[in-house]
């Protein structure tokens, strides 16, 4: 491994145990949110999985791919949208926002990290490969 794909110390122990928590904490809180939308589960059930589509970066390289499934499972752009939907209002794009959001949450609570370039299972909240 190079120094650039080297992957930063992995949060083990209680905190990891707290990170697990606050990803379940998101996904309740988001699923609660979108139950306000008036959305339909179905919709919930068909898009929960969308943002797993970002795994494709990988087929560039696990530097671009750690770097394009990071965009797509931080809370960052599931955030905006989630924001705009509020002040547009636009109810569907908050329920997409609500979806993506809780996506992140259970990936968080299951352990899935977000990624180092050095490999696919090499995150911050899992042991990195050897």
């Amino acid at each position: 491994m190079t120094k650039m794909q080297s992957p930063a110390a992995v949060v083990t122990g209680f905190p990891n145990l707290v990170l697990r928590a606050e990803g379940a904490m998101l996904l309740a809180a988001a699923a609660l949110g979108y139950a306000q939308t008036g959305a339909g589960w179905g919709l919930f059930a068909v898009l929960f999985l969308v943002p797993d589509v970002f795994m494709l970066g990988y087929l560039r390289g696990p530097r671009m791919g750690a770097a394009i499934y990071n965009v797509g499972h931080s809370t960052i752009l599931p955030f905006l949208v989630i924001g705009l939907g509020l002040m547009l209002p636009v109810t569907a794009m908050l329920a997409v926002g609500l979806i993506w959001m809780a996506h992140v949450g259970f990936d968080r609570a299951v352990g899935y990290g977000l990624k180092y370039g050095a490999g696919f299972k090499q995150t911050h909240l899992s042991a990195p490969a050897v």
